[in-house]
């Protein structure tokens, strides 16, 4: 299974382009050991040729075109993605389904939560029917697993994260099952899986069964700390919209900590986080946890 990571940052990617915190400032400067990064994405493929796109950020148009195993082969239009498997309604990671809109239709497989958000309180779904199309298909949350069509020797299976709807939705102040969910990519070929998920606010029973068993935890970055908004005037805990930081009592580290078997690294790194600086004290405690930092082009083989 090979996966390439298209984006390894939070929304507003790195540097924020209204942003001058420390490490926007210092990256711009070329001050600090660290490299710019884009919203985040993943493509997953079996055979280095068909790909799954997950997520379609504001940035996907450089994406796709810094990724050359992609572009059109043997006609003048053409791409080698298959379909795009939708996590969530963000706008962060639908914004580029916009961007795509110059081709065949787009086959796309989501929740029917995040399928109502797209075609009501953000209509992506209903603009696209004006272009390319969108054949949807549904994602079962019900712990059967999913193929995608032309992508051999993979398979998927959801599982419902807590989380809230985005602010637009109709049902913001009323979650539902199927508003976010972390993904289960497995290769029956090999037995070896990867669990993704770059929003996770908790590690529910379900969601720690699935990362025990894995090979490859491709997982929430976004914050250090749970107040770490705050260096930037915004009063916002990172739990309390969705994201688990890595330090402190009951954080990503100690529970990563408690997993011996999968590869772990991390992803939807927030613009504000010091873990983006290589030379960070907050990097090393990361590497003498044995967890990665993901970046943007990054390609992983499990």
């Amino acid at each position: 299974m090979q996966i390439r990571v298209l984006g390894s940052g939070a929304g507003g990617g790195f540097p924020q382009w209204n942003c001058s915190c420390p490490n926007c400032k210092a990256v711009r400067a070329n001050n600090i050991n660290a490299t710019t990064r884009n919203q985040s994405s993943i493509a997953v493929s079996s055979d280095g040729e068909h790909w799954v796109l997950f997520n379609a950020s504001p940035d996907v148009r450089a994406q796709l075109e810094n990724f050359p195993e992609i572009h059109p082969k043997d006609k003048v239009r053409g791409t080698g993605i298959e379909a795009i498997v939708i996590i969530d309604s963000q706008i962060d990671h639908v914004t580029g389904l916009l961007i795509l809109r110059e081709g065949d239709p787009l086959n796309i497989y989501c929740t029917e939560m995040v399928k109502q958000d797209l075609t009501s309180g953000f209509p992506i779904f209903n603009i696209l029917e004006h272009f390319c199309g969108v054949n949807e298909h549904p994602i079962p949350l019900n712990g059967d697993a999913f193929t995608v069509n032309n992508i051999d020797d993979l398979e998927f299976t959801a599982l419902p994260l807590k989380s809230k709807a985005p602010p637009y939705s109709p049902h913001r102040d009323d979650p539902h099952e199927g508003d976010n969910i972390g993904i289960i990519i497995r290769q029956p070929s090999t037995g070896k899986s990867v669990f993704y998920a770059p929003g996770l606010g908790m590690i529910e029973p379900h969601v720690e069964a699935a990362m025990t068993q894995a090979d490859c935890v491709l997982v929430d970055g976004t914050f250090w700390t749970d107040d770490e908004l705050a260096s930037v005037g915004r009063p916002l805990l990172a739990r309390k919209i969705g994201h688990l930081p890595q330090s402190g009592e009951g954080g990503m580290i100690e529970f990563l900590d408690r997993l011996q078997k999968p590869r772990k690294v991390l992803i939807h790194i927030n613009n504000t986080n010091p873990i983006l600086n290589a030379d960070s004290a907050e990097r090393d405690i990361l590497s003498q946890h044995g967890i990665e930092v993901s970046y943007d082009n990054m390609s992983i083989e499990v």
